[in-house]
């Protein structure tokens, strides 16, 4: 029996720390810690259990898969565990991987083991059950024996088939793969949050995870969740394997969404190449991955190599450097945001994060101040969540001198002086002077001109923040009363780029009706939604009337947005700018029912398009009655496929949906 009690003491605190990280990761979605952070504390504590193994605790985190499911849905078993995988961190430790498994093979070194190598997506892990081809039960990880039974939300996922596409289906079979929010999806969510006074999401694998674990399943529906299936658990019938390669290919016959992001390495020194080149293609990935997961491709070999405590000894995941560095935080200022929500920003010594230089980063809120608890002063580990939006991971407390102060989040709006609220069941503190609040009024004028909005080139914040101080702009309709000699008087500005910018605004007078429904920045109401408004209400003057019940009756129109669109034609000021926008020449186009050729159908988009850009080819299909969708499933009807077409070409092959080239396109636009 050991006598140390430094190593007792610090095995015990460790132990206790990372089971308070697996229940903040894997049960309420909100980690305290980055994964480079978690992953060097378990290291520690493996190590110790090593050395002093008489000291190792019962139960310990490293003979644990995640953490008890959370309460709010049903609970299951899994019929096989659903295991981690061991990391390694670099190519010595790759090649220690190597020789483990030639040794636990008996393989000579010279025998090049297969193995078979695909992305670790960062995402929620997920068991689907299928029983004689049909979606039982769908399960997340839990403790890696009992999970969640969350089969209502992974239901509406389309990528998920509800029957496999077989006609020899297994009587059992579970299907594992990972739940993943697309970057961009996830950051157009994170700003509806934020507008919405509702917490943001750290990154996309929250996303995905906070997505599968709502209540209210429609929830879950409307946010553009993917799954990649990976691997099997229980199989009983169905098709004989003999290959983790083989496996994959079987799933896509299945109906599970095909890629191409895995290849088959012929040992250890082909395996870091094939790492190497993922690394490098990760900044272009429309999804956020941490590493390679590499697997010996023979499924008995996998079987003979069996498992040590929590993993199996066949597999290892190649985890990239974190995107993370130190760095010192001046001070917390206060932006407000275009509907009035006060958003605390980090002002940061400039640090190179992955090649960026970041010197701000958005804190959301002051319950996540206090959470994380994050002091003016504090030395601070910034990284680039989903490779874009620079986030404070946490607080090195630990470089503390006793000079760092606690912000005190203002009571009064920064910019006009108003009394802030706090709505209930928001987290958000608001400045609710709409009218009149000079920074709100500054972000509704920067999204009236942006590329979505009415796209008026050359006039951007700078030059709006200009306007707006010398008294030529106070509202949007003021935009286009401005001269070239109003312009002339701006900095920067000589007779020709102030006659170029007043070109531009004059021709962005002429636009469609959606496009000025989205510039208004009526909150909730984004691209898609005005898209719809304009459908249903041709006539401005007829949306400005309409009922909530008038407008719920539309598509992409809940309670929350109907509601959202009364409130602000409620308000005559905001009448009263339509008016004046249309009286000052902003002519309205409303969408035009060119056609019935696509009604009630539904057409994905997918590779490089020649003949005309995406834009056009939606709003073809939407004026003949059809809609757009961003992903195939068995109800697509056409795919349009244009050159270097990817997975969605692959999957609609497998589905049997109809895929056609641009020019069939345009001949089914043609036809009456």
């Amino acid at each position: 029996m050991s006598n140390d009690n430094g190593a007792r003491a610090r095995i015990h605190e460790l132990s206790a720390e990372i089971i308070r990280h697996n229940i903040a990761y894997y049960q309420n979605d909100k980690p305290e810690i980055s994964d480079a952070e978690y992953d060097k504390l378990l290291r520690e504590l493996e190590a110790l259990e090593k050395k002093y193994p008489d000291l190792k605790i019962q139960g310990s985190p490293t003979e644990q898969v995640g953490a008890k499911p959370a309460g709010g849905f049903k609970k299951a078993s899994h019929y096989v565990p659903m295991l981690s995988i061991a990391n390694v961190m670099d190519h010595d430790e790759l090649v220690s991987f190597d020789e483990r498994v030639h040794r636990g093979l008996a393989l000579e070194e010279r025998e090049s083991i297969e193995y078979f190598c695909e992305l670790k997506f960062d995402g929620l892990s997920i068991n689907l059950i299928y029983e004689n081809g049909k979606l039982m039960r769908a399960l997340t990880r839990g403790d890696g024996s009992v999970g969640e039974d969350v089969t209502a939300n992974v239901k509406t996922i389309q990528s998920i088939p509800h029957t496999l596409h077989t006609n020899n289906p297994p009587s059992r079979l579970e299907v594992r793969g990972e739940i993943v929010f697309p970057i961009e999806a996830f950051q157009d969510l994170n700003r509806e949050r934020e507008e919405e006074g509702l917490p943001v999401f750290a990154n996309p694998r929250n996303a995905a995870a906070g997505s599968i674990r709502q209540l209210d399943p429609l929830v879950t529906a409307g946010r553009d969740l993917k799954l990649f299936a990976y691997t099997i658990g229980a199989q009983e019938g169905g098709k004989a394997l003999r290959s983790q390669a083989a496996l994959l290919s079987w799933l896509f016959e299945l109906g599970f969404q095909q890629h191409s992001f895995h290849e088959i390495c012929a040992g250890a020194e082909a395996v870091e190449k094939f790492y190497r080149k993922i690394a490098a293609e990760r900044e272009s990935l429309a999804f956020d991955i941490d590493g390679v997961v590499i697997k010996v491709n023979r499924l008995d070999w996998q079987q003979e190599l069996g498992f040590i405590s929590r993993s199996p000894r066949s597999m290892a995941a190649y985890k990239f450097p974190p995107r993370q560095e130190k760095t010192k935080l001046i001070d917390i200022v206060i932006q407000v945001g275009r509907t009035g929500v006060l958003t605390p920003v980090a002002v940061l010594e400039p640090v190179v994060v992955h090649g960026v230089t970041v010197s701000r980063a958005a804190l959301h809120n002051d319950e996540e101040i206090e959470r994380k608890d994050i002091r003016i002063g504090d030395t601070v580990i910034i990284q680039r969540a989903g490779d874009v939006i620079p986030e404070l991971v946490s607080v090195d407390t630990s470089a503390r001198k006793g000079g760092e102060r606690k912000f005190r989040f203002p009571t009064q709006c920064p910019s006009c002086g108003t009394n802030a609220v706090k709505i209930p069941d928001e987290v958000a503190v608001r400045c609710p002077n709409e009218f009149a609040c000079p920074a709100q009024n500054q972000e509704a004028l920067n999204h009236f001109v942006s590329k979505l909005g009415m796209n008026i080139v050359g006039l951007g914040p700078r030059i709006l923040e200009q306007l707006v101080g010398a008294g030529l702009v106070t509202r949007f309709s003021d935009i286009y009363r401005l001269r070239v000699r109003d312009v002339l008087g701006l900095e920067g500005f000589k007779e020709k780029s102030a006659s170029k910018l007043v070109e531009s605004i004059t021709d962005s007078k002429q636009c469609k009706l959606s496009t000025l429904i989205y510039a208004l920045g009526i909150r909730h109401v984004g691209v898609r939604t005005a898209a719809a408004l304009a459908r249903a209400f041709p006539d401005i003057y007829d949306l400005m009337s309409a009922t909530e019940i008038e407008l719920q009756s539309i598509p992409d129109v809940g309670a929350v947005v109907a509601k959202s669109l009364v409130k602000y034609f409620s308000h005559t000021e905001n009448k009263n700018e339509i008016e004046r926008l249309l009286a000052v020449g902003i002519r309205l186009s409303a969408p035009q029912r060119l056609g019935n050729q696509f009604t009630g159908k539904t057409i994905v988009l997918t590779g490089t398009l020649t003949k005309m850009t995406r834009q056009e080819a939606t709003e073809f299909i939407e004026a003949r009655g059809g809609k757009v969708s961003s992903s195939v499933s068995k109800k697509t009807n056409y795919v349009l496929a244009g050159a270097e077409a990817g997975s969605k070409l692959e999957k609609a092959q497998a589905l049997g949906v109809t895929v056609i080239s641009e020019e069939e396109f345009q001949k089914l636009l043609e036809t009456d």
